[in-house]
């Protein structure tokens, strides 16, 4: 501080211009701060009465249409858009807070993540890079989250959107191991050979995408067959290496998963690393929501072999409760995570001292230069409620699972349709008392089952196809889910399907 210049500039002159500087803080603090609790109260007050309002509703024309005006030239106030906001888009939101929300795997969020994306918004960090606190917030996490999965010292870690972004960048520290760090200057196409990957037919369609926008194409991907419980045949992963090898190929990634999409069945995740061990191949795991298993006593013994994995992608906005987005890859080997990412440029120089220092950076183990500060709310959620009370809600969103199958085995008319491994159930609705060959169209009926049931604003659980069968999935992510949100959705299922078959207004085939 002592090298600062003395000779500072004075005040403007007399002559300089006034009040023409234009800034978009308040003119009027007192009030701003006025509104501000009131919209925090609001907020406080929504999750606070969640279970009193429809997990979700349409839309109405007239709430569209108010998103529909003209570019705006002149301002409003704060209290006006506040009052839109409101009026036209808190209560026509997806749900997934809601305690009935099981439609898709996604997290309900926690009060403490909501305050601390406030604080975050308010620091208005750039997390890219450069010697700043809230990276230490990012770097404590990756720490925690190689003790968790019992990751060497040498792993990096780095948050992004979402898996689907994580498990792109996982084919992309691959492609680099297997060719080099000349292939991020001459792409693919001066491979010696065609590189193949690996997955099961199970997995989440954004592995297919990953290998479509890395440059290889989805053809290059195998979808390796599934066995009864829904997992990855090893024995057929392990021939279509070999096939491939010997075709004059070269595999490269395994993509293991904990957490299928549809039934979140765990892939034998120790068997496929000694595989892709033997056969000299990345072994990556998509854990988009199962990875943080390993928070549970009782669910870590089914990710055995996880921690034997060269990356792993999974969300914290999903098990981990944290508000959306925040998205994380871990990466066994950061000098490998570096090599596939990192992109010294003029403007990025690193410093010893000043904000320019603390490399290495974020930037450097992904593709995003503006960034925003997800680690604050995964830290907070983390730090406040401790691993300890995280994994027991995990353990229970696993053992309503087994309380809504226990129930669909109490009623003649439902039937499951995959076995649960975890906390999706998948069953359908169907006429026990009429053949096969006589009943109406089940994928329809159940179709519109669930259809009836969204709009009725009582539970929301989402379709996917099981073995050609379409079924109901519910998926028990929210810790604000309870027996009673069971019993409220399996009840509704019931009425509605005794209604629409009744009704018999569906064709039979």
């Amino acid at each position: 501080m002592d090298n600062l210049p003395k000779d500072l500039p004075a005040d403007l002159p007399e002559d300089s211009p006034k009040n023409t500087h234009q800034s978009l803080d308040p003119e009027d603090w007192s009030a701003f701060r006025q509104q501000s609790h009131r919209m925090l109260d609001d907020m406080l007050d929504f999750v606070e009465h969640l279970r009193e309002r429809p997990v979700w509703q349409p839309i109405p024309q007239e709430a569209r249409a108010k998103f529909q005006v003209a570019l705006p030239q002149q301002p409003q106030t704060l209290a006006n858009a506040h009052q839109t906001f409101m009026n036209d888009i808190l209560p026509y939101g997806p749900g997934n807070s809601h305690p009935g929300f099981m439609g898709w795997v996604q997290g309900g969020g926690s009060p403490v993540g909501m305050l601390a994306e406030m604080l975050a918004a308010g620091l208005n960090a750039n997390t890219g890079g450069r010697d700043q606190m809230p990276l230490e917030v990012e770097r404590q996490i990756v720490r925690w989250m190689r003790e968790l999965f019992a990751f060497p010292d040498s792993a990096s870690g780095v948050f992004v959107t979402g898996t689907s972004m994580a498990n792109l960048m996982a084919v992309l520290v691959a492609r680099t191991v297997a060719l080099g760090k000349n292939v991020r200057q001459h792409g693919v196409r001066e491979a010696a050979h065609q590189l193949t990957a690996y997955t099961s037919i199970e997995a989440h369609g954004c592995v297919a995408q990953a290998m479509d926008l890395a440059g290889f194409g989805t053809a290059a991907l195998r979808r390796i067959p599934s066995n009864d419980l829904f997992q990855m045949d090893t024995a057929a992963l392990s021939a279509a290496i070999a096939a491939d090898r010997a075709a004059g190929l070269q595999p490269f990634f395994i993509a293991g998963t904990a957490g299928s999409v549809d039934v979140g069945a765990i892939d034998p995740l120790n068997e496929i690393a000694d595989i892709a061990a033997r056969e000299a191949c990345w072994f990556h795991i998509d854990g988009a929501f199962g990875a943080l298993g390993m928070m549970s006593p009782k669910i870590a013994p089914l990710l055995h072999g996880i921690q034997r994995a060269d990356s792993i992608a999974f969300d914290f906005h999903k098990w981990g409760q944290v508000q959306y987005d925040a998205g994380f890859l871990l990466v066994r080997d950061s000098t490998q995570h570096t090599d596939a990412f990192a992109a010294p440029v003029a403007y990025l120089r690193r410093e010893a001292r000043g904000l320019a220092g603390g490399s290495p950076w974020p930037c450097d183990f992904g593709p995003d230069l503006s960034r925003g500060f997800r680690a604050l709310k995964t830290w907070f959620t983390i730090q406040v409620y401790g691993t300890e009370k995280l994994g027991k809600v995990i353990s229970q969103t696993c053992d309503l699972a087994q309380y809504l199958v226990q129930q669909i085995a109490l009623h003649s008319c439902l039937e499951l349709l995959a076995p649960v491994a975890l906390n999706v159930v998948c069953f359908r609705y169907r006429d026990p008392t009429i053949a096969p060959a006589n009943q109406l169209n089940l994928d329809d009926l159940n179709r519109d089952i669930v259809t009836d049931l969204h709009e009725s604003g009582l539970a929301v659980p989402s379709t996917t196809t099981i073995r050609g069968q379409l079924a109901i999935r519910a998926a028990i992510v929210n810790h604000r889910t309870d027996r009673s949100a069971i019993d409220v959705m399996l009840s509704a299922v019931l009425k509605l399907g005794q209604e629409r078959y009744s009704a018999a207004i569906y064709c039979s085939k």
